[in-house]
């Protein structure tokens, strides 16, 4: 726990005053009853008298010897002496004084005004001191915890320990530090880690960004604007590269005013911002600050940061580099220790009709004839549950229809033909350029059978294409569709008006640009979200809109289906993704957390999982069931732009403005690779059928293959790796990628693989 309220190296600082008899054992035995976090230091009687008086054994048994003791154990003495005397316990209040062989007026100095300030006081008089025994018990557990000794009365100071300088002694509330002293503060900072061991220096180097955007905050917040940017422009050079967009923000906030409506800069002040820092490291630190007395200091780390402790090596530079850079630093190591069931489901069984060619045109039509049991290629998967897999019916999944089942078939068959990729042997890739897009590409996505083609664009529209020979046609209006046999074979067929056969239509109906769009799988229904904060359901056999969500008052960047149809995800500049089900007006579920804009949201392909990406540079997995954030993954230095799960569930990739692609694995909540070689913000990923190769596609024109069965074969993901999240990332990008295949000027935005894995591509041909 990082708020232990030990924080003292007691027995260092015990041993070389002189050494008390029993002074050693009242500290360790100090230690054990106060190793839990006391976190409240709003002097809540509760919480801190037990600890309190529990301690006050301990700091007895030396005999009238403690008064050599630290001042600490006086204080905490003298509170519980204080609190004692408040519930009229007089008599308990002498034996407790004589036993520990106090002076008698040392009660009545602390206690002479009980009115006093309690815990900022004025260092000066003795009075002001005072406060009641609420105010000074929780200034002994905040001073402890901080290491700030209050000033000790004369009366008690026999020990030869010199006292802090009075000036530092801050109260950790108004957090009103003089000004001109935090630049002081910050360089005996800088200047105590620039001089530690190196395996110190890289992790005590993460307390640098967390601490200087708090201390310039601190600054604007009680309007020392010129010190402010004085110690903005002295040390914001020093910060890592890849939070120089955070700093061009802070930057232009110089007054209190301008943090009143900045949401994120909000988040940052309430949220704490978590370290990974080895206990070997931490101990450094606090016994640095400590001893200089940089209460300023210390307190912002109690206050805004998490610093969760491990045991064990500390890391490198290239480990903490390859984790950091997102807005509320990593993830604590409990928020990814939750389980995730990231099998799959099992597939429903459906008979595999007769491969014979003559049938060929019947089952186009959706009347196979003869059954007889799957082949082998299909059921060769066990029908075990995978242990990892959810239940069946852990969320409840839409029933599959006859039509479903049909195209079922049609995909096994597909699979059947479907080539298997590898190194050796890599997809063709089919690009489409949508040309004179003036309208603005936004947005683009396939059906799953790769029929469909659908694009949003910045003109507020939607158009949908076909791209097989098959048009596009509407059902007739319901006068004409009275007439129809509705027995006959090819009911489906009649429904079907020819006159309005085309091979594009246009979907009007939203009010600004279509940022997300996503096909139903059944591709009955087309979704897209847009910068005017709803949500539409298109039906692609009237090309009308269904219906409209609203329940972001924001831009929406991105929506999806969930793979089993019904349900869909959206997420926005509200910084809350949203889980809906077609048939419900109103949200059924609100994933927030994230500090900044859900850029892009995905289902695992379970669906009992959400994956969302967002511009505070973080990516969180949602349990759809319970709504609980179950991952949280951090290393991007960008907005993430594009996710994708691996067809087996196990894995995630990630690719955002930083250009990096990253791939997680998800049980063990962990990054376990990086993929460098595009240089502009990705877009797009995508699995191939079978999860050899991942596609990215950027921003810099290019299409790039990488090897995702060695990235993710060569994974030692032993205990201790997911016990402490050290990871070692091997720099093997160049063995990995396949191949990179440029376009003449067309930024690829989306990637999607047919059920034979032919690759095809989408962006808007810029001129």
């Amino acid at each position: 726990s990082c708020h232990d309220s030990t924080s003292k190296n007691k027995n260092g600082r015990i041993n070389s005053m002189a050494a008390v008899q029993g002074g050693v054992v009242d500290a360790d035995e100090e230690k054990e009853i106060k190793a839990e976090p006391s976190n409240d230091g709003s002097g809540n009687n509760n919480a801190n008298d037990g600890r309190l008086l529990s301690t006050s054994p301990g700091a007895s048994s030396g005999g009238n010897k403690t008064t050599a003791g630290s001042s600490e154990d006086q204080q905490t003495l003298l509170a519980v002496l204080q609190f004692l005397r408040k519930n009229n316990l007089s008599e308990s209040v002498e034996v407790l004084r004589r036993e520990a062989g106090l002076p008698e007026d040392s009660l009545e100095l602390k206690g002479a005004d009980s009115t006093g300030a309690g815990s900022g006081g004025a260092a000066g008089s003795a009075d002001s001191e005072g406060g009641d025994a609420n105010a000074l018990l929780s200034r002994v557990t905040v001073s402890s915890s901080a290491g700030a000794q209050g000033p000790t009365k004369s009366t008690i100071q026999t020990s030869g320990e010199d006292q802090p300088d009075v000036s530092v002694v801050l109260s950790a509330y108004s957090q009103q530090g003089d000004p001109a002293l935090y630049d002081v503060y910050y360089s005996s900072l800088k200047r105590f880690i620039e001089t530690v061991l190196d395996c110190h220096k890289a992790e005590l180097s993460q307390v640098f960004y967390p601490l200087f955007v708090h201390m310039y905050l601190e600054l604007v917040y009680n309007n020392h604007e010129n010190e402010a940017k004085a110690f903005f422009g002295k040390f914001s050079g020093d910060q890592e590269c890849y939070y120089a967009d955070d700093l061009r923000v802070l930057s232009s906030l110089t007054k209190k005013e301008h943090m009143r409506g900045n949401e994120t800069l909000l988040d940052f002040r309430t949220s704490k911002f978590v370290l990974r820092i080895s206990r070997d490291s931490y101990q450094l630190l606090k016994r640095h600050l400590q001893e200089r007395q940089n209460n300023q200091i210390w307190n912002i780390i109690q206050e805004h940061l998490y610093i969760d402790i491990f045991d064990g090596m500390p890391r490198s530079k290239s480990q903490i580099d390859a984790m950091s850079g997102s807005l509320a630093g990593e993830a604590r190591r409990e928020a990814n220790k939750a389980k995730v069931y990231y099998g799959l489901l099992k597939e429903p069984e459906i008979e595999l009709p007769l491969d014979d060619e003559d049938e060929e045109a019947e089952n186009e039509e959706g009347k196979p004839k003869k059954k007889k049991p799957k082949k082998d290629s299909m059921g060769s998967k066990s029908k075990k549950q995978d242990p990892n897999a959810p239940s069946q019916n852990r969320i409840p999944l839409p029933e599959l229809k006859d039509s479903d089942k049909l195209d079922k078939i049609m995909y096994m068959k597909e699979a059947t033909k479907r080539i298997r990729l590898g190194p050796e042997n890599l997809p063709s890739i089919c690009f489409y350029s949508f040309l004179n897009a003036y309208q603005g590409l936004t947005a683009v996505d396939f059906t799953d059978d790769s029929s469909l083609i659908a694009g949003g664009f910045a003109d507020s529209t939607v158009r949908v294409w076909s791209v097989t020979p098959k048009k596009l046609r509407k059902v007739k209006s319901a006068a004409d569709l009275n007439l129809i046999d509705k027995e006959s074979d090819d009911v489906l067929e009649r429904i079907m008006d020819e006159k309005t056969a085309s091979e594009s239509k246009i979907l009007y109906g939203h009010s600004g640009p279509v940022y997300g769009i996503s096909f139903s799988p059944d591709r009955n229904y087309l979704l897209s979200s847009s910068e005017d904060g709803t949500i539409r359901l298109w039906s692609l056999q009237t090309f009308t809109c269904l219906v409209g969500y609203k329940g972001h008052n924001y831009p929406v960047w991105d929506t999806q289906f969930s793979p089993h149809g019904y349900y869909f995800v959206s997420g926005g500049h509200d910084r809350v993704a949203r889980l809906w089900a077609t048939d419900h007006y109103q949200p059924l579920r609100m994933f927030s957390g994230h500090l900044a804009d859900i850029t892009c949201t995905r289902f695992h392909p379970n669906s009992n999982y959400v994956a969302t990406g967002s511009s505070d540079r973080t990516i969180r997995l949602w349990d759809v069931l319970t709504g609980n954030c179950v991952r949280i993954f951090t290393g991007h230095k960008g907005p993430i732009h594009a996710l994708a799960f691996s067809p087996n569930g196990k894995f995630l990739a990630s690719g955002a403005t930083d250009g990096r692609v990253l791939l997680w694995d998800i049980g063990h909540g962990l990054m376990v690779g990086e993929l460098k070689g595009h240089t502009d913000t990705i877009y797009s990923l995508k699995f191939s059928r079978d999860g050899e190769i991942l596609a990215s596609g950027s921003m810099d024109n290019t299409v790039r293959l990488w090897d995702a069965m060695k990235a993710f074969d060569d994974l030692e993901t032993d205990d201790f790796t997911a016990a402490t999240g050290h990871i070692h990332l091997q720099d093997n990008s160049q063995e990995l990628l396949l191949g990179t295949y440029m376009t003449k000027s067309t930024p690829v935005i989306h990637l999607h693989f047919t059920r034979r894995n032919l690759l095809l591509a989408a962006g808007a041909y810029n001129p």
